[in-house]
């Protein structure tokens, strides 16, 4: 099985993400955390580079653990696999007896093996059960949202998550089509949104793109995550540890340049003569904005094209008392 779905995934940027962490994962018993497991790709790739350092794995997934747990079992005892959201990094690496870490990496988004498993209900491009689950011991569906939530919950998702300037037209008309028959098909979800949008709208992408994002992002609490994630992975890192994340679309970017930025900047007051230990930036910036994709990489792996690559590196410890809250049930129902 492993061998199989490794060659359908094909990581993205892994040369890069191995050039920027590699300074810290070549110290002696240096420990890496993959936030966003998937199949292990990136991992692989890590592991095989850097031959003493020990990874710990993290993904909500369990099909995605127990996938990448075959691909990597040739590395042994250097590979610890915990079933948890990435909001739950401190814990796991804790639990497994690490004060700190040397480097992070976070690969956002939607998996390959989720969005090549039809019947898991990512994708609108064919007709599957209305999932969405990235955790398939969690409970809620998306048929579960578009059949409970009321129509304000579903424009505002639909707004705030898929950045969709139709969320009211298509929230009206869910709630009117449930009434008539429950919505548990995604083949039913995109037939009911491509007949509410214009032609003129149809022309500028897939109507259902937005709204398939949207309930994806609520059923996972992908966002709500990634805000208490971050600070907690950079909390993690020794100094001179470093964080990489790839993100795939606007939202997420926002989330994780807003916290780079902030620690990489002094907190001191305006005016004050001397600039304070405790003020000095947390983090240094390894790459000026958001680093893409280049041509050669996108024609090898399509799903490159989107990415936004930022990376920092630990200069300073956190002031006492500053870690971020995170959640202590590793595997929790849900977020």
């Amino acid at each position: 099985m492993a061998d199989d779905n490794s060659r359908i995934h094909t990581p993205v940027l892994l040369e890069r993400c191995i050039e920027l962490l590699g300074p810290a994962l070549l110290r002696p018993g240096a420990v890496f955390v993959d936030a966003t497991l998937g199949m292990g790709g990136h991992s692989a790739g890590i592991l095989e580079r850097f031959p003493e350092a020990t990874l710990v794995g993290l993904d909500r997934d369990p099909e995605a653990l127990a996938i990448a747990g075959e691909r990597l079992e040739r590395f042994g005892d250097r590979v610890h696999l915990v079933h948890t959201v990435y909001d739950g990094i401190r814990e796991a690496v804790e639990g497994l007896g690490f004060e700190t870490v040397d480097g992070v990496l976070f690969d956002l988004g939607v998996s390959s093996l989720q969005l090549d498993r039809v019947e898991r209900g990512f994708s609108y491009s064919k007709d599957a059960p209305l999932d969405m689950r990235m955790d398939s011991t969690s409970e809620l569906t998306a048929e579960t949202v578009l059949a409970e939530y009321s129509e304000a919950d579903l424009r505002r998702i639909f707004r705030e998550y898929g950045e969709e300037k139709l969320a009211g037209r298509y929230a009206s008309r869910i709630v009117e089509a449930r009434e008539q028959e429950p919505l548990t098909r995604s083949g039913q979800l995109v037939d009911l949104i491509t007949k509410a949008t214009p032609v003129a709208v149809q022309r500028q992408g897939h109507p259902a793109k937005r709204v398939f994002q949207a309930l994806r992002i609520e059923v996972n609490q992908e966002l709500a995550v990634l805000q208490r994630a971050i600070p907690a992975a950079i909390d993690a890192l020794n100094v001179g540890g470093r964080i990489v994340v790839e993100a795939y679309q606007s939202l997420e970017d926002r989330i994780v340049k807003r916290e780079l930025q902030a620690r990489s900047t002094s907190s001191a007051p305006a005016g004050l003569p001397v600039e304070l230990p405790e003020h000095r930036p947390e983090l240094k910036l390894l790459i000026r904005g958001a680093e893409l994709a280049d041509d050669d990489e996108k024609a090898a792996n399509p799903r490159a094209t989107p990415v936004r690559l930022r990376a920092a590196e630990r200069v300073r410890p956190a002031n006492t008392g500053n870690k971020t809250a995170t959640t202590t049930d590793q595997t929790r129902r849900r977020p």
